[in-house]
């Protein structure tokens, strides 16, 4: 399984940007079966959960910080997941990586060890 990131860039603070993460790959079979997962990583700091969605979409959750702010969603006929960032801040720099985790039943994963594949990351800077 590959994943593919994409949509990050340079943007002032109160801005907005959409992330994407497009999912590939002979071993994977069907979008559907992942719960997908949103994280990002600053300059000297631990790999941070952002926003997790269901199998379905039909569940999401975020961390407090971004609650409000970002939205999660997936598009699974084109095996893409995407995050929408609005009211971004300063503190919302970081490198965000997307990953997927075989799941089904509307669950939710918060914790990186709980993803099986991940994707190389795209830096979001927010400029005060």
């Amino acid at each position: 399984v590959q994943l593919q990131a994409s949509g990050g860039g340079l943007v002032q603070a109160g801005g907005s940007l959409r992330l994407s993460c497009a999912a590939s790959g002979r071993t994977f079979s069907d979008f559907s079966d992942y719960v997908m997962g949103w994280f990002r990583q600053a300059p000297g700091k631990e790999r941070e959960f952002v926003a997790t969605i269901s199998w379905s979409g039909s569940s999401t959750d975020y961390r407090d910080s971004v609650k409000g702010r970002f939205i999660i969603s997936r598009d699974n006929t084109k095996n893409t997941v995407y995050l929408e960032m609005y009211s971004l801040k300063p503190e919302d720099t970081a490198v965000y990586f997307c990953a997927a985790a075989l799941a089904r039943g509307g669950v939710l994963f918060y914790t990186p060890s709980r993803y099986n594949y991940w994707g190389q990351g795209t830096v979001v800077t927010v400029s005060s």
